[in-house]
């Protein structure tokens, strides 16, 4: 590593991230919305070279540019699209539940 270049505090998790990446064929709206935001992070960042050419490793075996990812994401986005798991039912405050309580 260059001596001027400074080492990410989450460079291993997204390590793990990009390798996922690197893995996958057609992505979906996960994999692009986790392109776009690693590109991000890394951009103008003094180290992290490693990610950065993975990145954009993962952009051409995609077949996508960068302008191309960033309207994908945006639209993503705008269309409701929120990370994590898929919402179960309505469940709405801690979990209690009142149901089976008398009144």
């Amino acid at each position: 590593m260059n001596p001027q270049e400074q080492s990410h505090p989450l460079h291993a998790i997204d390590r793990q991230v990009i390798d996922g990446l690197l893995a996958v064929q057609t992505p979906a709206e996960a994999h692009l919305v986790d392109a776009a935001r690693l590109l991000l992070r890394y951009e103008g960042f003094p180290g992290a070279t490693d990610l950065r050419d993975d990145l954009e490793r993962v952009l051409r075996l995609w077949g996508l540019e960068r302008s191309s990812l960033q309207a994908r994401t945006r639209a993503i986005w705008a269309g409701g699209y929120r990370p994590g798991p898929a919402p179960v039912g309505e469940a709405v405050g801690s979990g209690f539940d009142t149901a089976d309580q008398a009144p």
